[in-house]
């Protein structure tokens, strides 16, 4: 049946549009549509896109949200004003032996140099990356254990199109990535989280607790976002205990996925376990957007786990889940930039005097937290219950915070300080202002 929408134009005069009421769909209250025989009150919804994706667009990303609030903020008040700690944007220039190698790749002449390669990536890059590994990690890791992605973002996704089924669930401690759920969620799986320790450590007893037949992956994040904490080696041991008892008892696999972009960027001699001496069935995503500054490039990978039981099987469904997710294969340009640079990194010492700053103006202004020994995050607790509030009455200061309920841990706020100095040092007589307001 067709139907007439009678609205107006910009002149006021009446606008009538015919249309076939099967294509879209007819919603509560305000425009006329008047059908035939008699007229029906109703607004008209055009469903331009897709109802899920609208519904995901109106419950955006705090930490986008207050970019974007942030850019309004220093239009209307001048940068130098506004301490924006919202992004995990990294502010260190990449090393120079990026720069060099970049530039060295950039001149070379070889035949497909920027044609197709395997999905998985060039052989030779693959090759580089696991010898590298050997180095770093106890594990007798091969090339044909890469697979190189469009960043870890690329990959948590190919990981996760080639374990999931419909329904099956991804277990991740909170505070957590929020992008995570959408991640999760792009394959048909439902992220289910439980919470850490007061320090935000792994509580393996909720982690067991939470464990299901329809349990497929536990996903870590180590140095964490938000937290910056660290999970030890024991905790890891532990935990690749449990996973293997109930992929036992349910008689099905459980995989680990641990995200580690941050690995390099840690504090006062910590370092970072690896997972593979923990877990046999287990695979790392990682990417260079914050160990060498290269967000905008999307450049990483995928190691598995040399000892996981269905190797060949993972190897083969992750090239073919980086291809059908139209990633194809990660850049060639920056593929072929990794093995002249392997072992460069960022200013690591900047990002610790950065945390050293901000961690000692807030512990002088009263607020509580635990010192991240690695990544570039605090996560402060809020010192009223409503952090969203707190997160307000901050940004009236011209201070740009995430709220922890955006990271599923409500009564938290996350900074990001991977800033200049100059940003935090000025922030802080607001900081206190803020703490004294609600103290």
């Amino acid at each position: 049946m067709k139907y007439r929408l009678v609205s107006h134009n910009f002149s006021g005069l009446p606008l009538h549009i015919v249309f076939n009421i099967t294509q879209y769909k007819l919603r509560s209250c305000d425009s006329r549509v008047i059908g035939e025989n008699n007229k029906i009150t109703g607004e008209l919804t055009i469903m331009t896109i897709a109802a899920k994706i609208e519904q995901t667009i109106s419950k955006s990303s705090w930490i986008r949200k207050m970019f974007e609030e942030g850019t309004r903020l220093k239009a209307e008040h001048g940068a130098e004003n506004v301490f924006d700690f919202s992004l995990g944007n990294p502010n260190l220039p990449p090393p120079e032996e990026f720069q060099s190698a970049l530039e060295t790749v950039a001149m070379q002449r070889e035949k497909w140099a920027h044609g197709y390669m395997a999905n998985s990536g060039f052989v030779f890059v693959r090759q580089s990356i696991a010898e590298n590994i050997r180095k770093e990690q106890p594990t007798d890791i091969a090339a044909d254990d890469i697979i190189m992605t469009c960043g870890a973002a690329g990959g948590l996704n190919v990981v996760l199109k080639a374990l999931l089924n419909p329904g099956e669930e991804v277990l991740v401690s909170r505070p957590f990535f929020v992008e995570y759920t959408f991640y999760v969620d792009n394959h048909g799986g439902v992220l289910k989280t439980v919470p850490s320790k007061p320090d935000f450590t792994l509580d393996l007893d909720a982690i067991e607790e939470a464990i299901s037949p329809r349990t497929r992956v536990m996903l870590i994040n180590s140095p964490n976002n938000p937290t910056g904490q660290i999970y030890s080696e024991a905790s890891l041991m532990a935990l690749g205990e449990l996973l293997k008892k109930k992929s036992a008892q349910y008689g099905a696999v459980i995989y680990l996925l641990s995200d580690e972009p941050y690995r390099k960027i840690v504090f006062d001699g910590v370092t970072v376990p690896s997972v593979f001496p923990c877990y046999d069935q287990s695979v790392v995503a990682t990417s260079h957007s914050k160990d060498l500054s290269l967000p905008g490039e999307r450049i990483g990978y995928l190691a598995i786990n040399p000892k996981a039981q269905y190797r060949d099987k993972l190897r083969q469904a992750m090239a073919l889940t980086n291809r059908i997710l139209g990633f194809v294969n990660a850049p060639a340009m920056m593929q072929r930039v990794l093995p002249l640079i392997h072992g460069a990194s960022v200013d690591i010492g900047a990002y610790r005097r950065k945390r050293d700053i901000i961690c000692n103006g807030l512990a002088s202004a009263g607020y509580s937290f635990t010192t991240p020994p690695g990544a570039f995050y605090l996560f402060p607790r809020s010192p009223i219950e409503d952090d969203v509030k707190f997160v307000q009455a901050l940004q009236e200061e011209l201070v740009l915070a995430v709220p922890g309920s955006g990271f599923g841990a409500p009564g938290h706020f996350r900074l990001a300080f991977c800033v200049e100095d100059e940003t935090i040092i000025k922030s802080m007589p607001a900081f206190k202002r803020v703490m004294e307001r609600f103290s």
